[in-house]
């Protein structure tokens, strides 16, 4: 269970600093949010700082995936970083074809209800990337790889390219890759699950 941290102050910065001054840490290593709200006769503004610390985040996705395990019947060892705001859990176990199930929609599965777990505790802006075993990894290479050759296609005969259905992790991928092409765009088109991203010529 995450300890929230919760302070009202006439400021924003009164607000937070009021957080981090019981938990005795600098605001890089806290998650928090403000909410402003009305109150009094004359409806003064007032402000509500919410505040978890990245060390407990981290405490507790440890927790939560251990448990899952434990509810699954299997073992796993389960390493926690966090990074530019993002948390990544890489899980090494000898179950990695079950746990990442057909095209990683386990490992998706997981990864959102370890999100929504989460996202009970407040609207923090945590930012949580799984993988199992490497297989991310190696799909995200094959990806870029495979992107990169469709891009050089779509230059070469100015003919658009729809891609196969992806999740929302992987057409960022794709976006960020084309990005890098200055006669090139994408669009996201479709509705999930069936998202897909179109590549074609950047338009003048």
């Amino acid at each position: 269970m995450l300890e929230v941290v919760k302070k009202e102050a006439k400021t924003k910065e009164e607000a937070l600093n009021k957080c981090l001054e019981q938990l005795n840490v600098n605001s890089n290593e806290v998650y928090f949010y403000i909410e402003e709200s009305a109150s009094g006769l004359f409806g003064k503004k007032k402000y509500t700082a919410f505040v978890v610390t990245k060390y407990d985040v981290k405490e507790y996705i440890k927790e939560f995936l251990n448990d899952l395990a434990k509810k699954m019947n299997t073992s796993f060892n389960i390493e926690v970083t966090e990074k530019d705001g993002i948390i990544s859990v890489i899980i090494i176990t000898d179950d990695s074809s079950v746990l990442i199930g057909k095209e990683g929609r386990t490992l998706n599965a997981i990864q959102t209800i370890l999100r929504q777990s989460l996202r009970k505790y407040g609207n923090f802006d945590i930012k949580v990337n799984l993988d199992i075993s490497g297989y991310k990894l190696k799909r995200e290479k094959n990806i870029e790889r495979e992107v990169r050759k469709i891009a050089r296609e779509v230059l070469k005969t100015k003919i658009e390219a729809k891609l196969d259905p992806m999740n929302s992790y992987e057409r960022r991928i794709v976006h960020t890759i084309i990005a890098s092409y200055d006669g090139l765009s994408t669009q996201s088109e479709g509705e999930a699950p069936n998202r897909y991203v179109v590549i074609k010529i950047k338009e003048d």
